[in-house]
């Protein structure tokens, strides 16, 4: 069991820098190609960090586990919501301004119903897949439309999220540096937590949901504190919708494209009902102008905590 947790932590460990490496590096090629700071920032707020669960995932398929792969795509979705969310709110309240949050957060609400629907007859094909990676062509649109809309200072803090240097061989060698990491990372997360799977009696489709899922998800909810006691309640909100939708509409979906899934009836029934009903419980709380209080911080934290407590009942 040592042995199982050394290597998710040190896996966890190389995937949190180089997904640091990843964004910089993808930042700066930007920029340095013509993309406004701005565009930048909101592509990178909402999808940068979610990176190393694709790199487990890919490992995952690789080591022919596509139930750990959809375990880990779907648990991060809900440690997103819950775990980060709570806690950075815990830590300080969030006020949000970016408008366009709440509407990104309904469109995580259609795509956990429409996962529902797609799993009713137990299997993710691959037009299905294909349906979930339009979904997220969609979201990319939505996200990046009419950015006057936001007011000035959003518009800043975003843009300085993605602010780095933009020399071609610095982000070039950035790039390269995170390639590899992400490689071992995430060979190291999916062979640890397989390893605990074997120590504890779960399935890999658990050791997805609960292990990897919360362990990748850990750097994240440590950064959104920091930034949360920054006063970026935009940017938490943003990393936590954004990699919650990448989850959902492109780690599912492509891997469904990849290799055609068989869902599990629990899906139907707790994992995926759980993602939609947090989405509507954080509507309200999302939208532009709102404030997520400590109180509702602490229920967030509780509704996860309850959560895997129900997974780890159902054993």
């Amino acid at each position: 069991m040592m042995d199982g947790l050394a290597g998710l932590a040190l896996g966890v460990l190389l995937l949190t820098v180089a997904g640091d490496s990843l964004v910089k590096g993808a930042s700066g090629l930007a920029q340095h190609f013509g993309a406004r700071p701005f565009f930048a920032g909101l592509l990178l707020v909402a999808f940068g960090t979610s990176i190393p669960e694709l790199a487990v995932n890919v490992a995952a398929l690789a080591r022919d586990q596509p139930h750990l792969a959809l375990g880990n795509a779907v648990g991060s979705t809900v440690a997103n919501l819950g775990l980060t969310l709570g806690l950075a709110a815990l830590a300080a309240p969030l006020l949000l301004q970016v408008r366009r949050l709440a509407r990104l957060l309904v469109l995580l609400a259609v795509a956990a119903f429409a996962l529902i629907v797609f799993g009713l007859d137990g299997m993710l094909g691959r037009f299905e897949g294909l349906a979930l990676l339009l979904g997220f062509a969609f979201a990319c649109v939505l996200l990046l439309r009419r950015p006057a809309r936001e007011d000035d200072a959003s518009q800043a803090a975003i843009a300085g999220f993605a602010a780095t240097r933009t020399g071609l061989p610095l982000n070039l060698l950035r790039l390269a540096i995170a390639l590899v990491l992400l490689w071992f990372g995430a060979r190291w997360v999916v062979g640890g937590g397989l390893a605990l799977g074997q120590a504890w009696g779960l399935s890999p489709l658990l050791v997805g949901l609960l292990p990897v899922a919360i362990a990748t998800t850990l750097p994240e909810a440590a950064a959104a504190v920091i930034a949360a006691r920054r006063g970026q309640g935009d940017m938490v909100a943003g990393h936590v919708v954004g990699s919650s939708l990448f989850n959902l509409l492109f780690i599912v979906g492509g891997t469904a494209v990849l290799q055609p899934l068989a869902l599990p009836a629990s899906f139907v029934r707790l994992e995926l009902p759980a993602i939609a009903v947090l989405a509507l419980v954080l509507y309200p709380m999302l939208r532009s102008g709102a404030r997520i209080s400590r109180g509702e911080g602490a229920l967030l934290c509780l509704a996860f905590a309850g959560w895997v407590a129900l997974e780890l009942l159902l054993l």
